[in-house]
Parts: structure tokens; sequence; C-alpha cells
């Protein structure tokens, strides 16, 4: 491999697109708290340790689960040849430490919310990914806390806790469904996820039965008082691209937990609606 193939696979190791959206997140959180504009640097610091503490968590994956991926994702960069395990293991470990040292010029919610989450992030192929179900719920947990993390960082995780709590089932819902995509690699490998524990179909209703719930939970913000009508304007179209994401994994999984993450990301941005609105000034 030339030194340009190889620099493209260690950025490929990030998944950058991934650590782009993940950065946005904690930023949604302090939005939706309030503080972007009091605290830009704590706010900064906060997507900065993000960005570093994702692209860390997908390169350690990829190098865990390498003997999968030479099934699965044949063409990533470790299996095609233009990383190899202990460097892609060695540039991870040097994320990780970016992404620490941001996190320690932070509030100490936010910065326990880091340490919990760098601990998870590594245990996570190791120890949980194989377990029906506990490792889909250790990614929930770790994308929802996100938006806990940046609220953390200006000192208010109050409204961004809803955001959190319906962040975590759509992302349960979206990694059961990817789980039945990728589930020859995982037999192959001798994981046993939860479409292989309870079977693809089992597997699938638990998805869609947690969509609903989380669809349930959606009017809360609204029903509190966090956000007016405009939150809910944004938020029903995405209820309804998830509901049909759900709908659609039973025949095509791919397509399902694809369609899903579109809807997540809408819902996101209904609460950075919902909290403008709110924020605007009257007569705007």
């Amino acid at each position: 491999m030339t030194a340009g193939e190889t620099i493209r696979g260690v950025l490929e190791l990030t998944r950058p697109v991934n650590v782009i959206a993940a950065s946005a997140l904690p930023f949604i959180g302090a939005f939706v708290a309030g503080g972007v504009a009091d605290d830009p640097l704590a706010v900064a610091a906060a997507v900065a340790a993000t960005g570093f503490a994702v692209g860390a968590g997908n390169a350690i994956n990829d190098y865990f689960d390498r003997e999968i991926d030479r099934i699965n994702q044949p063409d990533r960069a470790i299996p095609r040849g233009a990383v190899s395990p202990r460097g892609a293991l060695a540039f991870s470990l040097v994320l990780f430490a970016g992404a620490v040292a941001l996190a320690l010029t932070l509030p100490t919610a936010a910065l326990a919310i880091a340490g919990i989450n760098l601990v998870a992030l590594v245990a996570y192929t190791e120890l949980f990914k194989g377990l029906p179900g506990l490792g889909n719920a250790l990614v929930a947990y770790l994308v929802g806390s996100t938006f806990l993390f940046g609220a953390a960082a200006v000192g208010d995780m109050g409204p961004a806790v809803v955001l959190f709590v319906l962040a975590a089932i759509a992302t349960l819902t979206r990694e059961i469904v990817k789980d039945v995509e990728d589930i020859d690699g995982d037999r192959e490998e001798g994981l046993n996820t939860l479409p292989i524990a309870v079977g693809e179909t089992r597997a699938l209703q638990i998805a869609a039965a947690l969509i609903v719930v989380g669809v349930a939970a959606s009017p809360i913000p609204y029903l509190l008082g966090y956000f007016g009508v405009a939150y809910l304007l944004v938020v029903v179209p995405a209820d309804a691209i998830m509901c049909y994401a759900a709908y659609e994994s039973f025949e095509d999984p791919t397509a399902g937990q694809s369609h899903l993450k579109y809807g997540m990301f809408l819902a996101a941005l209904a609460f950075v609606v919902g909290r403008a609105a709110v924020t605007m000034p009257v007569g705007f």
C-alpha cells in the first residue's frame, strides 16, 4: 500500500461522516439546554471530544471486528490491507487520549459522562457486542448520552434528558435491525446477537415495538411545556419516517435501518426547532 492509501485507510477507520454527525449531537444537547451562547468554549470542547471519541471507537471496533469484516465488509481498511491491525489500535489510542484531554476541561457531570462512555466504547466490541440485546443497548446509551454530554458541558441537563431517552430508543431499534442485516457474518463468527438468539422475525417485532414506544413518548417535551407547536410540526414527520422504516425492515433491513437514521436526525432537528422557537424574540 502507498502512503496515500494508508492515510485514506486511517481516515476511513474513523467513519468521517459518522464523526461529523455524532459531533453535532452534543452541540444540539447544549443548544437545547440554552447554553451555546453563554459558554461557547465548553461547547466546542464537548463537540471535539465527541468527535475524537467516536473516531476512536470506530477504529477500535474495526480492530476487534477485523475477522467478521472479512466476511461482512471486506472493503474496509483492515481487511483490504490499507491499515494493519496494530496500526488501527495505536491510532484509536491516540484519538482516545485527545478525547480525554478535552473532557478534562469540562464540568464534573460532563467529565463523568465522558469517562463512562470511553470505558463503554472500549468494552463494547470485546465484551458486549455478541450478547443478545446488551450490545445494542450499550450503543443506544452511547448515542443518547452525547446529547446529555453537551447539555452537561453547559451545566443544565434538564430538557436534554427527554432527548436522551428518545434517541436511545430509536438507536436501539436501528441496532437490532442492523444485526438482522449482518446475521450471516455474525453467525459465521459465532456471535449470539438478538436475531440469532430469538430469530429474525421476533427481533424485528421487538424493534417495531420499541419505535411505537418512542413515538408515543415523543410529545412529552410539548406536554411538559419545554417546546411549543413548532416542535410537533417537525417531530410528527420524524415519527412517521421511523414507523415506516420499522415496517420496511421486515422486507429490507438494509433500507429500513438507513431510513431509521434519517428519522432520528429529523427528530433531533425537532428539538433544535423547538428550542429556537422558544428563544425567538416576540414579534420576530
